[in-house]
Protein backbone atom coordinates (compact mmCIF):
# COMPACT_ATOMS: atom_id res chain seq x y z
CA UNK A 1 0.00 0.00 0.00
CA UNK A 2 1.34 3.65 -0.81
CA UNK A 3 2.22 5.71 2.37
CA UNK A 4 -0.88 7.96 4.14
CA UNK A 5 -1.99 10.86 2.84
CA UNK A 6 -2.57 14.02 5.10
CA UNK A 7 -5.46 14.33 3.65
CA UNK A 8 -7.64 12.74 0.66
CA UNK A 9 -10.63 14.34 -0.42
CA UNK A 10 -13.62 12.89 -2.51
CA UNK A 11 -15.15 15.35 -4.91
CA UNK A 12 -13.44 17.78 -7.31
CA UNK A 13 -15.47 20.17 -7.28
CA UNK A 14 -15.62 23.76 -5.38
CA UNK A 15 -15.29 22.65 -2.03
CA UNK A 16 -12.17 19.60 -2.95
CA UNK A 17 -10.22 22.94 -4.69
CA UNK A 18 -10.52 25.26 -2.03
CA UNK A 19 -9.81 22.47 0.97
CA UNK A 20 -6.84 21.24 -0.96
CA UNK A 21 -4.82 24.40 -2.12
CA UNK A 22 -5.17 25.48 1.72
CA UNK A 23 -4.00 22.43 3.34
CA UNK A 24 -1.34 21.78 0.14
CA UNK A 25 0.14 25.02 0.58
CA UNK A 26 0.82 24.06 4.73
CA UNK A 27 2.88 21.31 3.05
CA UNK A 28 0.69 18.44 3.67
CA UNK A 29 0.56 15.56 1.17
CA UNK A 30 -2.71 15.65 -0.85
CA UNK A 31 -4.74 13.26 -3.21
CA UNK A 32 -8.53 14.36 -4.53
CA UNK A 33 -10.62 11.52 -5.83
CA UNK A 34 -13.48 11.67 -8.69
CA UNK A 35 -15.04 9.52 -10.64
CA UNK A 36 -16.20 12.18 -13.40
CA UNK A 37 -14.18 15.08 -15.00
CA UNK A 38 -12.33 17.35 -12.67
CA UNK A 39 -14.47 20.58 -11.54
CA UNK A 40 -17.63 19.56 -10.00
CA UNK A 41 -20.87 20.17 -10.69
CA UNK A 42 -21.30 23.82 -10.35
CA UNK A 43 -18.76 24.67 -13.05
CA UNK A 44 -19.17 21.49 -15.28
CA UNK A 45 -23.02 20.75 -14.52
CA UNK A 46 -24.58 23.44 -12.93
CA UNK A 47 -24.57 27.28 -12.37
CA UNK A 48 -21.86 28.06 -14.60
CA UNK A 49 -22.93 26.36 -17.53
CA UNK A 50 -26.68 27.30 -16.84
CA UNK A 51 -25.84 31.44 -16.58
CA UNK A 52 -24.60 30.90 -20.12
CA UNK A 53 -27.86 29.47 -21.44
CA UNK A 54 -29.43 32.21 -19.15
CA UNK A 55 -27.01 34.52 -21.08
CA UNK A 56 -28.27 34.36 -24.25
CA UNK A 57 -32.11 33.41 -23.27
CA UNK A 58 -31.98 37.08 -21.21
CA UNK A 59 -30.46 38.86 -24.20
CA UNK A 60 -33.54 37.60 -26.54
CA UNK A 61 -36.43 38.39 -24.09
CA UNK A 62 -34.81 42.01 -23.11
CA UNK A 63 -35.12 42.13 -27.11
CA UNK A 64 -38.77 41.16 -27.41
CA UNK A 65 -39.97 43.52 -24.43
CA UNK A 66 -37.85 46.60 -26.29
CA UNK A 67 -39.82 45.65 -29.48
CA UNK A 68 -41.38 49.21 -30.33
CA UNK A 69 -39.06 51.39 -27.92
CA UNK A 70 -36.32 51.43 -30.33
CA UNK A 71 -35.44 48.07 -31.01
CA UNK A 72 -36.93 46.52 -33.98
CA UNK A 73 -36.83 42.86 -35.84
CA UNK A 74 -36.95 39.37 -34.19
CA UNK A 75 -34.76 37.37 -32.47
CA UNK A 76 -34.17 34.11 -31.47
CA UNK A 77 -32.28 31.56 -29.60
CA UNK A 78 -30.34 29.38 -31.26
CA UNK A 79 -29.89 26.16 -29.90
CA UNK A 80 -27.27 24.37 -30.53
CA UNK A 81 -24.95 27.57 -30.86
CA UNK A 82 -26.11 28.31 -27.72
CA UNK A 83 -24.60 25.36 -26.62
CA UNK A 84 -21.50 25.33 -28.46
CA UNK A 85 -21.30 28.71 -26.37
CA UNK A 86 -21.66 26.92 -22.94
CA UNK A 87 -19.13 24.30 -23.94
CA UNK A 88 -16.75 26.79 -24.57
CA UNK A 89 -16.76 27.50 -21.12
CA UNK A 90 -17.38 23.92 -19.37
CA UNK A 91 -14.79 21.79 -21.92
CA UNK A 92 -11.60 23.36 -20.83
CA UNK A 93 -12.15 23.20 -17.24
CA UNK A 94 -11.20 19.52 -16.05
CA UNK A 95 -7.98 19.98 -18.42
CA UNK A 96 -7.11 22.69 -16.67
CA UNK A 97 -8.48 21.90 -13.00
CA UNK A 98 -5.88 18.83 -13.54
CA UNK A 99 -3.11 20.91 -14.47
CA UNK A 100 -3.94 23.26 -11.66
CA UNK A 101 -3.72 19.88 -9.02
CA UNK A 102 -0.50 18.78 -10.91
CA UNK A 103 1.25 22.05 -10.54
CA UNK A 104 0.44 22.53 -6.87
CA UNK A 105 1.71 18.73 -6.05
CA UNK A 106 -1.63 17.59 -5.23
CA UNK A 107 -2.38 13.75 -7.07
CA UNK A 108 -5.60 13.12 -8.74
CA UNK A 109 -6.82 10.22 -9.21
CA UNK A 110 -10.32 8.88 -11.48
CA UNK A 111 -12.34 6.41 -10.12
CA UNK A 112 -15.18 5.57 -7.90
CA UNK A 113 -14.07 5.68 -4.04
CA UNK A 114 -15.52 3.70 -1.70
CA UNK A 115 -14.72 3.24 1.96
CA UNK A 116 -13.14 -0.05 3.47
CA UNK A 117 -12.25 1.36 6.75
CA UNK A 118 -11.22 4.12 9.22
CA UNK A 119 -8.50 5.28 7.10
CA UNK A 120 -8.66 3.52 3.65
CA UNK A 121 -10.54 3.81 0.59
CA UNK A 122 -10.78 1.95 -2.41
CA UNK A 123 -10.60 3.53 -5.81
CA UNK A 124 -11.63 1.82 -8.51
CA UNK A 125 -9.00 1.26 -10.98
CA UNK A 126 -6.47 2.37 -8.68
CA UNK A 127 -6.37 0.22 -5.44
CA UNK A 128 -6.59 1.36 -1.57
CA UNK A 129 -5.12 4.57 -0.59
CA UNK A 130 -4.81 5.26 2.72
CA UNK A 131 -5.03 8.93 4.83
CA UNK A 132 -4.81 10.63 8.21
CA UNK A 133 -8.11 12.79 7.06
CA UNK A 134 -10.92 12.91 4.53
CA UNK A 135 -13.01 15.36 3.31
CA UNK A 136 -16.14 14.04 1.51
CA UNK A 137 -17.22 16.56 -1.00
CA UNK A 138 -18.88 14.23 -3.36
CA UNK A 139 -21.92 16.54 -4.00
CA UNK A 140 -25.15 15.58 -4.64
CA UNK A 141 -27.68 13.70 -7.00
CA UNK A 142 -31.23 14.00 -7.55
CA UNK A 143 -32.98 12.46 -5.13
CA UNK A 144 -35.40 9.01 -6.17
CA UNK A 145 -38.97 9.66 -6.52
CA UNK A 146 -40.06 6.02 -6.48
CA UNK A 147 -42.54 6.98 -8.82
CA UNK A 148 -43.04 3.84 -12.05
CA UNK A 149 -41.02 5.41 -14.99
CA UNK A 150 -38.92 7.25 -12.92
CA UNK A 151 -36.08 6.24 -15.07
CA UNK A 152 -37.05 8.26 -18.20
CA UNK A 153 -37.00 11.62 -15.96
CA UNK A 154 -33.56 13.52 -17.45
CA UNK A 155 -31.84 15.85 -14.70
CA UNK A 156 -30.11 19.00 -15.03
CA UNK A 157 -26.93 17.44 -16.11
CA UNK A 158 -28.90 15.98 -19.12
CA UNK A 159 -31.00 19.36 -20.01
CA UNK A 160 -28.08 21.01 -19.99
CA UNK A 161 -25.97 18.38 -21.95
CA UNK A 162 -29.31 18.62 -24.86
CA UNK A 163 -27.96 19.38 -28.57
CA UNK A 164 -31.30 20.03 -29.34
CA UNK A 165 -34.35 21.54 -27.95
CA UNK A 166 -37.36 19.55 -27.58
CA UNK A 167 -40.88 21.12 -28.01
CA UNK A 168 -43.27 20.19 -25.21
CA UNK A 169 -40.89 19.97 -22.01
CA UNK A 170 -42.36 18.76 -18.83
CA UNK A 171 -40.83 20.22 -15.26
CA UNK A 172 -41.27 17.95 -12.46
CA UNK A 173 -40.97 20.16 -9.53
CA UNK A 174 -40.75 23.86 -8.43
CA UNK A 175 -37.81 25.08 -6.96
CA UNK A 176 -34.21 26.56 -8.66
CA UNK A 177 -34.09 23.98 -11.42
CA UNK A 178 -37.65 24.03 -12.36
CA UNK A 179 -37.76 28.08 -12.38
CA UNK A 180 -34.69 28.69 -14.22
CA UNK A 181 -34.57 25.91 -17.10
CA UNK A 182 -38.22 26.60 -17.74
CA UNK A 183 -37.67 30.18 -18.78
CA UNK A 184 -34.59 29.20 -20.78
CA UNK A 185 -36.43 26.66 -22.51
CA UNK A 186 -39.38 28.46 -22.97
CA UNK A 187 -37.71 31.76 -24.49
CA UNK A 188 -36.36 29.32 -26.71
CA UNK A 189 -38.99 28.18 -28.37
CA UNK A 190 -40.37 25.45 -25.67
CA UNK A 191 -43.87 24.81 -24.83
CA UNK A 192 -43.43 23.74 -20.97
CA UNK A 193 -45.69 22.82 -17.67
CA UNK A 194 -44.14 23.02 -14.41
CA UNK A 195 -45.51 20.42 -12.09
CA UNK A 196 -45.33 21.40 -8.46
CA UNK A 197 -46.28 18.80 -5.57
CA UNK A 198 -46.13 22.13 -3.11
CA UNK A 199 -48.54 25.02 -3.01
CA UNK A 200 -46.07 27.15 -4.53
CA UNK A 201 -43.15 27.67 -6.65
CA UNK A 202 -39.66 28.29 -5.47
CA UNK A 203 -40.30 27.88 -1.34
CA UNK A 204 -37.01 28.99 -0.70
CA UNK A 205 -38.28 32.76 -1.71
CA UNK A 206 -40.41 35.55 0.14
CA UNK A 207 -43.94 34.37 -0.96
CA UNK A 208 -45.35 37.79 -1.72
CA UNK A 209 -42.15 38.17 -4.22
CA UNK A 210 -42.51 34.85 -5.93
CA UNK A 211 -46.16 36.11 -6.67
CA UNK A 212 -44.88 38.95 -8.04
CA UNK A 213 -42.72 36.94 -10.23
CA UNK A 214 -45.47 34.28 -11.46
CA UNK A 215 -46.94 36.56 -14.45
CA UNK A 216 -43.45 36.32 -15.78
CA UNK A 217 -43.65 32.83 -16.08
CA UNK A 218 -47.66 33.55 -17.58
CA UNK A 219 -45.82 35.50 -20.34
CA UNK A 220 -43.56 33.01 -21.20
CA UNK A 221 -46.25 30.79 -21.69
CA UNK A 222 -45.16 28.51 -19.06
CA UNK A 223 -47.99 26.80 -17.62
CA UNK A 224 -47.48 26.19 -13.91
CA UNK A 225 -49.78 23.79 -11.50
CA UNK A 226 -49.20 23.60 -8.11
CA UNK A 227 -50.25 21.14 -5.36
CA UNK A 228 -49.71 18.72 -8.16
CA UNK A 229 -48.26 15.56 -7.71
CA UNK A 230 -46.52 13.72 -10.57
CA UNK A 231 -47.81 9.36 -10.28
CA UNK A 232 -46.17 8.22 -13.27
CA UNK A 233 -44.17 8.74 -16.30
CA UNK A 234 -44.82 6.17 -19.30
CA UNK A 235 -43.18 5.81 -22.36
CA UNK A 236 -45.56 6.15 -25.96
CA UNK A 237 -44.60 6.39 -29.48
CA UNK A 238 -44.74 10.37 -29.89
CA UNK A 239 -42.70 10.37 -26.48
CA UNK A 240 -43.89 10.32 -22.60
CA UNK A 241 -47.29 10.33 -21.19
CA UNK A 242 -46.89 12.37 -17.20
CA UNK A 243 -49.48 10.82 -15.13
CA UNK A 244 -50.46 13.16 -12.14
CA UNK A 245 -53.11 13.81 -10.11
CA UNK A 246 -54.16 16.87 -8.41
CA UNK A 247 -57.48 17.28 -5.62
CA UNK A 248 -58.22 14.00 -6.25
CA UNK A 249 -58.68 14.50 -9.87
CA UNK A 250 -56.38 12.41 -12.54
CA UNK A 251 -54.33 14.53 -14.79
CA UNK A 252 -51.74 13.20 -18.37
CA UNK A 253 -49.76 15.16 -20.02
CA UNK A 254 -48.05 14.12 -23.32
CA UNK A 255 -44.35 15.61 -23.94
CA UNK A 256 -41.06 14.92 -25.53
CA UNK A 257 -39.08 15.62 -22.74
CA UNK A 258 -39.69 15.67 -18.58
CA UNK A 259 -36.94 16.81 -16.41
CA UNK A 260 -36.39 15.65 -12.89
CA UNK A 261 -36.24 19.76 -10.69
CA UNK A 262 -37.54 17.70 -7.81
CA UNK A 263 -34.45 18.45 -5.38
CA UNK A 264 -31.10 16.88 -4.61
CA UNK A 265 -29.59 15.02 -2.02
CA UNK A 266 -26.49 13.36 -1.81
CA UNK A 267 -25.88 9.65 -1.96
CA UNK A 268 -23.77 7.86 1.09
CA UNK A 269 -24.47 4.35 0.42
CA UNK A 270 -22.44 4.59 -2.30
CA UNK A 271 -19.26 5.78 -0.58
CA UNK A 272 -19.85 3.10 1.85
CA UNK A 273 -19.32 5.64 4.82
CA UNK A 274 -20.40 2.76 7.49
CA UNK A 275 -17.25 0.89 6.37
CA UNK A 276 -15.46 4.60 7.88
CA UNK A 277 -17.63 4.44 11.35
CA UNK A 278 -19.38 7.57 9.78
CA UNK A 279 -22.65 8.11 11.17
CA UNK A 280 -25.60 8.90 9.09
CA UNK A 281 -29.16 9.69 10.30
CA UNK A 282 -32.14 10.76 8.26
CA UNK A 283 -30.29 10.94 4.79
CA UNK A 284 -27.33 13.39 6.56
CA UNK A 285 -23.93 12.66 7.87
CA UNK A 286 -23.79 13.19 11.55
CA UNK A 287 -21.28 16.19 11.89
CA UNK A 288 -20.15 18.22 14.50
CA UNK A 289 -20.33 22.63 14.92
CA UNK A 290 -16.50 21.98 13.05
CA UNK A 291 -18.08 20.38 10.11
CA UNK A 292 -16.51 16.84 11.26
CA UNK A 293 -18.09 13.38 12.17
CA UNK A 294 -19.11 13.22 15.43
CA UNK A 295 -18.31 9.29 14.72
CA UNK A 296 -14.74 8.93 12.83
CA UNK A 297 -12.86 12.30 13.95
CA UNK A 298 -10.91 11.75 11.12
CA UNK A 299 -13.53 12.69 8.45
CA UNK A 300 -14.97 16.20 7.54
CA UNK A 301 -18.07 17.19 4.88
CA UNK A 302 -18.40 20.12 3.10
CA UNK A 303 -21.33 21.56 0.50
CA UNK A 304 -23.75 19.63 -0.32
CA UNK A 305 -22.11 16.65 0.94
CA UNK A 306 -22.56 18.51 4.49
CA UNK A 307 -25.90 19.71 4.06
CA UNK A 308 -25.23 22.35 7.13
CA UNK A 309 -25.87 25.63 4.63
CA UNK A 310 -27.97 26.02 1.66
CA UNK A 311 -27.20 24.48 -1.49
CA UNK A 312 -25.19 26.79 -3.27
CA UNK A 313 -21.70 27.03 -4.58
CA UNK A 314 -20.51 29.81 -2.20
CA UNK A 315 -21.25 27.55 1.07
CA UNK A 316 -19.07 24.93 -0.72
CA UNK A 317 -16.30 27.45 -0.55
CA UNK A 318 -16.86 29.15 2.56
CA UNK A 319 -17.24 25.51 4.31
CA UNK A 320 -13.58 24.37 2.85
CA UNK A 321 -12.44 27.42 4.39
CA UNK A 322 -13.50 26.58 7.47
CA UNK A 323 -12.57 23.00 8.00
CA UNK A 324 -9.21 23.80 6.39
CA UNK A 325 -8.90 26.11 9.24
CA UNK A 326 -9.71 23.46 11.49
CA UNK A 327 -7.63 20.70 10.37
CA UNK A 328 -4.53 23.20 10.32
CA UNK A 329 -4.94 24.81 13.42
CA UNK A 330 -7.21 22.45 15.51
CA UNK A 331 -11.08 22.94 16.16
CA UNK A 332 -11.70 26.59 16.60
CA UNK A 333 -14.05 27.98 13.34
CA UNK A 334 -17.61 27.39 12.95
CA UNK A 335 -19.84 28.40 10.32
CA UNK A 336 -22.11 30.78 9.96
CA UNK A 337 -24.58 31.12 6.93
CA UNK A 338 -26.59 34.09 8.38
CA UNK A 339 -25.18 36.52 5.33
CA UNK A 340 -25.76 33.81 2.53
CA UNK A 341 -27.77 35.56 -0.62
CA UNK A 342 -29.59 33.27 -2.98
CA UNK A 343 -30.45 33.70 -6.12
CA UNK A 344 -32.59 32.01 -8.92
CA UNK A 345 -31.77 33.07 -11.87
CA UNK A 346 -35.44 33.30 -14.03
CA UNK A 347 -36.23 36.26 -16.64
CA UNK A 348 -36.25 38.36 -14.09
CA UNK A 349 -34.03 37.23 -11.15
CA UNK A 350 -35.07 36.89 -7.95
CA UNK A 351 -32.81 37.08 -5.07
CA UNK A 352 -32.42 36.84 -1.00
CA UNK A 353 -30.21 37.68 2.09
CA UNK A 354 -30.89 37.28 5.31
CA UNK A 355 -33.61 35.94 7.38
CA UNK A 356 -37.39 35.99 5.62
CA UNK A 357 -40.21 37.32 7.17
CA UNK A 358 -41.81 33.68 8.47
CA UNK A 359 -38.47 33.00 10.25
CA UNK A 360 -38.13 36.58 11.73
CA UNK A 361 -41.73 36.70 13.35
CA UNK A 362 -41.21 32.92 14.55
CA UNK A 363 -38.44 33.93 16.06
CA UNK A 364 -40.14 36.91 18.32
CA UNK A 365 -38.34 39.56 16.39
CA UNK A 366 -38.98 42.97 16.57
CA UNK A 367 -38.68 44.86 13.20
CA UNK A 368 -40.60 46.90 10.98
CA UNK A 369 -41.12 46.42 6.96
CA UNK A 370 -40.90 48.21 3.58
CA UNK A 371 -42.17 46.11 0.71
CA UNK A 372 -43.34 47.73 -2.59
CA UNK A 373 -43.90 46.54 -6.19
CA UNK A 374 -42.02 49.67 -7.99
CA UNK A 375 -42.17 48.56 -11.87
CA UNK A 376 -42.44 52.09 -12.65
CA UNK A 377 -38.47 52.93 -10.49
CA UNK A 378 -35.78 53.83 -13.35
CA UNK A 379 -34.38 49.97 -13.12
CA UNK A 380 -37.43 48.61 -14.00
CA UNK A 381 -38.13 50.47 -16.91
CA UNK A 382 -34.93 50.83 -18.64
CA UNK A 383 -35.12 47.14 -18.78
CA UNK A 384 -38.64 47.81 -20.27
CA UNK A 385 -39.38 45.01 -17.38
CA UNK A 386 -42.81 44.78 -15.58
CA UNK A 387 -41.83 43.36 -12.38
CA UNK A 388 -39.72 44.65 -9.72
CA UNK A 389 -40.06 45.16 -6.57
CA UNK A 390 -39.00 44.34 -2.58
CA UNK A 391 -39.01 43.45 0.93
CA UNK A 392 -36.82 44.88 3.55
CA UNK A 393 -36.67 43.41 7.30
CA UNK A 394 -35.25 46.32 9.46
CA UNK A 395 -34.61 45.91 13.46
CA UNK A 396 -36.99 48.57 15.16
CA UNK A 397 -33.93 48.65 18.02
CA UNK A 398 -30.65 49.05 15.77
CA UNK A 399 -31.79 49.72 12.70
CA UNK A 400 -29.61 46.77 11.29
CA UNK A 401 -31.25 45.02 7.98
CA UNK A 402 -32.40 41.68 8.87
CA UNK A 403 -33.46 40.12 5.45
CA UNK A 404 -33.51 41.94 1.82
CA UNK A 405 -35.39 39.99 -0.82
CA UNK A 406 -35.93 41.92 -4.12
CA UNK A 407 -37.36 40.60 -7.75
CA UNK A 408 -36.43 42.52 -10.96
CA UNK A 409 -33.74 43.13 -13.13
CA UNK A 410 -30.07 42.61 -11.91
CA UNK A 411 -31.60 42.11 -8.56
CA UNK A 412 -28.54 39.78 -7.65
CA UNK A 413 -26.01 42.50 -8.40
CA UNK A 414 -28.32 45.60 -6.61
CA UNK A 415 -26.46 48.54 -6.33
CA UNK A 416 -25.83 50.19 -2.54
CA UNK A 417 -28.04 53.13 -3.80
CA UNK A 418 -30.99 50.88 -5.14
CA UNK A 419 -31.33 49.23 -1.17
CA UNK A 420 -30.60 52.45 0.13
CA UNK A 421 -33.61 53.90 -1.54
CA UNK A 422 -35.33 50.45 -0.53
CA UNK A 423 -35.29 51.41 3.04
Amino acid sequence: MRDPYDLLVIGAGTAAMVASMRVRAAGWRVAVVDSRPLGGTCALRGCDPKKMLVAGASAVAHAERMKGKGVAGDLRVNWRDLMAFKRSFTDPVPGKNEARYADKGIDAYRGHARFTGSDTVDVQGVGELRAKRFLIASGAEPVRLGIPGEEHLVDSEGFLALESLPKRILMVGGGYVAAEFSHIAAVAGACVTILQHGERMLKGFDPDLVGWLMPAFQELGIEVRTSTSVDAIEKTNEGFRVRASSAGAPLAFDVDLVVHAAGRAPRFDELNVQAAGVDVENGKLKLNEFLQSVSNPAVYAAGDAAQCGPPLTPVSSYDAKVLAANMLQGNHRQTDYRGVPSVAFTLPPIASVGVSEEQARRKGMKFRIKCELVPTWFTARQAAENVYGYKVLVDETTDLILGAHLVGPRVDEVSPTERNRAI
